[in-house]
């Protein structure tokens, strides 16, 4: 097994569930622009992605339109959606675990950076976190495997090996894959087993619990 060294962790379905904060956020943007969606649930899909991907595939918005719905998402997110947040169980103590173990643990979000932070610092694991690299508000860096390398670029003295990328939807392992480092896919998050088997993680853990065994085994 390899023995990893930095950890990157997705945030939205990987640390925490933002289900309630994330849909309530983009149905209020959908309501300002004349689209009614009564059902939160249907907006699941807007958990992960890039919002530029998700409001565009999901509802056929051309280039302005999508701004204009990330800017109204934004409105409400940056006041209530971001608290509307829970962390998963046992997380607070894999993350402490982890650090105490020497390894070096980074965020890896397709969220605007200042968010992230501000979730983050709200949940009191900031501390112990080395890096935190998402998105820009400008709209650039939202591709996971921008992301990814990004951070890898930041600790060039690492080998890829050392590297290992944990997230709960497709575009985490697409971005790890793309990068040529290794990854774990979470199914308590809100991609289905099925989903992310289908771009060979390196594992797939249905719990945060199968998560700390693999990180300690290697």
């Amino acid at each position: 097994m390899e023995k990893y060294k930095v950890i990157l962790f997705d945030l939205d379905g990987t640390l925490s569930d933002p289900k309630i904060g994330i849909t309530k956020s983009v149905q209020y943007a959908l309501h300002k622009m004349g689209i009614v969606e009564p059902d939160i649930d249907k907006l699941e899909g807007f958990i992960g992605p890039p919002l530029q991907v998700s409001f565009s595939e999901f509802y056929n918005f051309d280039e302005q339109e999508t701004q204009n719905a990330i800017d109204l998402f934004r409105q409400r997110f940056k006041e209530k959606g971001m608290f509307e947040n829970k962390l998963y169980a046992n997380i607070p103590s894999l993350l402490n675990l982890l650090n105490e173990q020497g390894f070096t643990l980074v965020v890896a979000t397709s969220k605007p950076t200042v968010f992230a932070e501000q979730i983050l610092e709200y949940f009191n694991i900031d501390q112990y976190f080395e890096l935190i690299v998402g998105s820009n508000l400008d709209g650039t860096r939202v591709s996971k495997t921008e992301i990814i390398q990004c951070i890898l670029d930041k600790y060039s003295e690492y080998e890829l090996g050392d590297f290992i990328m944990i997230g709960d939807r497709k575009h985490d392992i697409i971005g790890a894959n793309n990068t040529g480092i290794n990854s774990i896919g979470v199914s308590y998050g809100f991609g289905s087993s099925e989903e992310l088997s289908q771009f060979n993680p390196t594992y797939i853990v249905k719990s945060v619990t199968q998560l700390k065994e693999i990180l300690m085994r290697s």
